[in-house]
């Protein structure tokens, strides 16, 4: 049997007609079988890479990147997704456009989707702003489209916002899947997303909501455990309660990093920014309040150092399941004795589980690739058998 069978039958199974010509925002705006689409579609292009076949659907064409924020795993993660498709990068660099001078989001849009056939955006900043700025890309490279400026309407993909981080969760998520031995296993299980001690300010809210916005919807178990003031967005906790219903798994939050822990079979310790501080310094921001803003940054550094026992310890870890949960982070982590004198893990934990945590990374390139593939390919299957049944190799051997 052909090694592209299995998941050529898999998406057979599968009805995601919906993410044809859409974008990619938020993982809770897809459907159940739109996201089993997207691990399918990554699993083959990771087997494709691995037997050193061409993945290229593209023969040209342009990928746009926009990071608001610095970023290394992601911005990689994009180059490396776009390549893999044929498509060359070329990264928008705010301070050397004319938006600096005052142009719209609109014509912004409109002039770098010419040849553009995926954009890609990062903007975690300020809460309200980076998924309705997306949203106003999207809408701008629409109408280009529908006037006849555009040959080609552009695919926008969520690279993090204030909201969801979706490239993160569902790589993360296929981590797991691989881990746990497919998707069919995860129910019941316990993952524990804890707050976790960071000697740093401001870290977005969007990776701890992607993961309660996503693994809600595996019938898992989610427990969501912070200190009291590092609140989520409350609509996000909605969503993953709604989630929770629907796929028979359970949400709840605490206060205790050691209830969390306790029993779990996956822990992601993770640091982030009260809610309430993020909205906060939105609004500091916007009024160029810069006194503001580092009165706050005191006032946040202060509080975190409150609360340094909430790391993830070997003490800790002896209360997960049989002592070898599967630690996860999104990376970089705060090591304590290694890039910091203390933070969110003990060194000899990220040591064990490095390799883990790399393969872990390492899913982000073909998430994003299945984002632009699905979004691109009415029929991925067919291309998929083309793909295989042509057998260009990447590497001439």
């Amino acid at each position: 049997m052909a090694f592209m069978d299995s998941y050529m039958k898999k998406l057979d199974c599968l009805s995601f007609k919906g993410l044809y010509n859409s974008d990619f925002f938020l993982t809770w705006e897809k459907t159940d079988a739109e996201l089993k689409a997207v691990f399918t579609a990554a699993d083959a292009l990771q087997c494709l890479r691995k037997e050193n076949i061409s993945a290229k659907i593209f023969d040209s064409g342009l990928a746009v990147s926009l990071f608001r924020d610095n970023s290394t795993r992601t911005r990689f993660s994009f180059a490396s997704a776009c390549n893999m498709l044929g498509l060359e990068i070329q990264d928008l660099d705010e301070g050397k456009s004319q938006i600096s001078h005052g142009e719209t989001i609109r014509e912004t849009a409109n002039m770098i989707s010419f040849m553009a056939d995926v954009i890609g955006i990062r903007d975690d900043m300020y809460i309200g702003r980076g998924n309705s700025y997306m949203h106003q890309v999207a809408d701008a490279a629409e109408g280009g489209y529908r006037d006849g400026i555009l040959q080609q309407r552009p695919t926008l993909i969520n690279l993090q916002c204030d909201i969801d981080h979706p490239t993160q969760s569902m790589a993360d998520m296929l981590h797991i899947i691989h881990e746990f031995g497919g998707i069919e296993n995860l129910r019941g299980k316990k993952i524990a997303m804890t707050w976790a001690y960071s000697p740093s300010y401001g870290k977005p809210l969007s990776v701890p909501q992607g993961i309660v916005g996503l693994m809600t919807r595996m019938g898992m178990n989610v427990v969501l455990a912070h200190p009291e003031g590092y609140e989520i967005m409350p609509d996000v906790e909605k969503t993953a309660r709604k989630n929770a219903d629907l796929s028979n798994g359970s949400f709840s939050k605490t206060n205790s990093m050691e209830e969390a822990f306790r029993n779990a079979d996956i822990v992601y310790p993770k640091s982030w920014a009260p809610f309430s501080a993020m909205e906060k310094r939105t609004d500091l921001y916007g009024a160029g309040d810069t006194d503001g803003i580092r009165q706050l940054e005191k006032e946040l550094l202060q509080e975190n150092a409150l609360h340094k026992t909430w790391t993830c310890s070997e003490k800790m870890m002896s209360l997960t399941k049989s002592g070898k949960a599967l630690y996860m982070h999104c990376l970089p982590a705060d090591i304590s004795g290694v890039s910091c004198s203390e933070g969110e893990v003990e060194a000899g934990i990220f040591d064990r589980y490095r390799i883990q945590l790399y393969n872990q990374a390492g899913f982000k390139p073909y998430i994003i690739a299945a984002m632009i593939l699905l979004s691109k390919t009415a029929e991925p299957q067919r291309l998929l058998h083309r793909l295989e049944t042509c057998a260009v190799k990447r590497v001439k051997l």
